[in-house]
């Protein structure tokens, strides 16, 4: 591990020109590519305080050895040398977009003599054109198979081409009129390309003009008579208006663009793109990260813009929607356009079908996101690899197999609640979960004491009075390590907890939000996890679990709060009443908004009493919710479901 300070430049060598600038390792390699507007201001950031660099940071400016840097004109000549030298080094910290799965392409071969029409996959190729990516292989044979009735282009393989050439006969697609037989000569080379570019138009979005040809055509051989011209011109625009309802119309004005959307936690990111063309979504695609390095959405956008579209191959369309700008916008839109050779429009949708639109792309990442993320968790060799680098950061004689897991949620020091999780095995236990209600905490220490000791106390008291699990025990079960939400202070309250108990089996971490540090008790020092490490995202998993499910019993309290206070001075409403009304409408929000007739619907609420109750909600309103009982066993699945 380098010093930092043994390479930093000297002071006054660095420029204060736009530029790029990379850091390299002691073997000469490459671990990282940046740009700046200012070299000197953004190579000093590196250089500072080494204790006030994120974790990420720290981990690169540690494995570097040196760094160079080279000066351009302007902050567009920057993005471009950037790009190229992250596609030539692929450095180890810059962010990396990866497929979410491997998808398909329609593609038209218009290099070779005859295009060939034909799915493709993987890398692209000079001379091809390519329609997509779809999400699924069937979806573009289906609509090959529909179009081709109307452009009978060739689409098999050169063997079989070659080999119908050989004797003289066309293949079965060639006898049913779906393809046009340029193998045996019955087409010439000079029509079928007419064919293939035909066919290659109307999945650009051209898709009018091929139709209002076939109308035209379609009257012309019926008043000429030729009745059974025109039923096959009239069968052939059914085939293209069938191919066209595949596809989902989602701008009406035929426009042309890209909308991309972003999902993303503190480990992962996941990106989506809808390619729209003629205002239909002609192909979608998806991405995931891990991030490697500390990036904000806006700086994620520029990254994943200037790699998708530095593409040669890539089309850039006129107008390209973002959930945020970029950050340095300015520069980014020019440099797309030059790569245009045109105007481009980059924005955020605020209103309308595009924002609608905006949604649905940004439903599908967090979809996409969600599925990878739960793919991952699924995977035993993976959670067998998270468990056995958890161990060995912590120091653990064996790997945790029972981790649970605390949270505090308060709303200014009310409603103090806490929540447990139990993942075993790498995986949630929900029926194992437990959550807690409050009365002497003054604080997150105090609570994270209180709910410790209480778990644990009733630990003890069941394995002395031999209690089973068939018997009523809800806390038989000690874990191999306890995690809780927070830093030095929380971890080491939880450690003294236990120590005042006598329980000294079971380690103890905490893991700090904001820097995703790992706490240990009585250490001065955070354990630094790499970010790709699998035993970092398991802890996170385990973290966020117990801080929604903390939440979510904290909003049930505040919520069965509220409806009490709201219901005390109501003459007549006694606790089982307002249990009652609770149960029936669950919020004051609903019961404020019913009507006379529906409180009074409700058991034991008479028509005089409901009277009342609303006259005295309708003044003030409040929201509220429905509560639970404190340190109840709790059906994981159906609490999820109310959040």
């Amino acid at each position: 591990m380098a010093d930092p300070h043994t390479y930093r430049p000297a002071p006054g060598e660095i420029p204060e020109s736009p530029g790029v600038y990379r850091f390299r390792d002691s073997r000469g390699t490459v671990i990282y590519v940046g740009k700046a507007k200012s070299l000197r201001q953004r190579l000093n950031q590196y250089f500072a305080d080494f204790t006030t660099l994120h974790p990420r940071t720290q981990a690169m400016v540690t494995t570097a050895a040196s760094v160079d840097w080279t000066v351009v004109a302007t902050e567009v000549e920057a993005l471009q040398l950037e790009y190229s030298w992250i596609k030539e080094y692929d450095p180890r910290f810059n962010v990396k977009y990866r497929d979410d799965k491997s998808y398909p392409y329609l593609a038209v071969t218009m290099s070779e003599e005859f295009p060939r029409v034909q799915v493709m996959r993987g890398a692209k190729k000079k001379g091809t054109r390519y329609f997509g990516p779809y999400s699924h292989a069937w979806a573009i044979r289906d609509t090959v198979d529909t179009l081709l009735r109307v452009f009978p282009v060739r689409t098999c393989s050169a063997g079989v081409f070659k080999r119908s050439g050989q004797i003289g006969r066309p293949c079965l697609l060639g006898y049913i009129g779906k393809c046009s037989a340029p193998c045996i000569g019955r087409i010439s080379a000079s029509d079928h390309r007419e064919l293939a570019e035909d066919f290659c138009d109307f999945m650009a979005g051209q898709s009018a003009k091929f139709t209002r040809r076939l109308e035209s055509e379609m009257k012309a051989a019926a008043g000429k008579e030729e009745y059974e011209l025109a039923a096959r011109l009239r069968d052939d625009i059914k085939a293209l208006q069938k191919a066209l309802e595949r596809q989902a119309i989602v701008l009406g004005d035929g426009t042309d663009c890209d909308v991309i959307a972003l999902a993303e936690d503190q480990l992962e990111a996941a990106v989506q793109i809808f390619y729209i063309r003629g205002g239909r979504v002609r192909g979608q695609r998806g991405w995931v990260l891990d991030k490697v390095e500390e990036i904000t959405p806006a700086g994620l956008i520029e990254h994943f813009l200037t790699q998708l579209y530095g593409s040669a191959d890539q089309v850039i369309p006129r107008e390209i929607l973002v959930p945020v700008l970029p950050s340095d916008c300015a520069a980014v839109t020019q440099w797309l356009a030059e790569r245009r050779d045109g105007p481009v429009n980059l924005r955020v949708p605020v209103r309308g079908d595009k924002k609608t639109l905006m949604e649905t792309v940004s439903r599908n990442a967090l979809e996409t996101l969600t599925l990878h993320k739960t793919r991952r968790a699924s995977d035993l060799t993976i959670r067998s690899k998270a468990l056995g680098e958890i161990q060995d950061a912590l120091g653990l004689n064996d790997a945790p197999l029972r981790i649970e897991c605390y949270d505090i949620s308060n709303l200014m020091g009310t409603n103090v609640v806490a929540s447990m999780v139990v993942f075993e095995d790498g995986l949630a236990r929900k029926s194992e979960y437990r959550r807690f209600s409050l009365k002497d905490a003054t604080d997150d220490i105090s609570a994270i004491a209180e709910v410790i000791t209480r778990r644990f106390r009733r630990f003890l008291e069941e394995i002395s009075a031999e209690r089973t699990v068939a018997e009523g025990a809800k806390f038989v079960y000690p874990p191999n390590l306890v995690v809780v939400d927070g830093g030095a202070g929380q971890t080491d309250a939880a450690a003294r907890a236990l120590a005042e108990l006598g329980i000294t089996d079971v380690a103890v971490c905490g893991l700090a939000k904001r820097l995703e540090e790992v706490w240990l008790p009585g250490e001065e020092y955070p354990v630094i996890l790499p970010r790709s490490s699998e035993g970092l995202y398991l802890l996170q998993r385990v973290r966020d679990e117990a801080h929604r499910f903390a939440i979510t019993y904290h909003r049930a309290k505040r919520g069965k709060a509220a409806i009490d206070s709201a219901l005390d001075d109501v003459p007549g409403l006694g606790p089982a009443r307002r249990a009652a009304l609770l149960k029936e409408f669950g919020s004051v929000r609903k019961l404020s908004a019913a009507s006379v007739a529906e409180v009074g619907a409700v058991p034991g609420i008479g028509p005089k009493l409901a009277a009342t109750v609303v006259a005295a909600l309708n003044p003030e309103p409040r929201a509220g919710g429905d509560g639970s009982v404190d340190g109840d066993r709790v059906d994981g699945d159906r609490d999820a479901e109310r959040s």
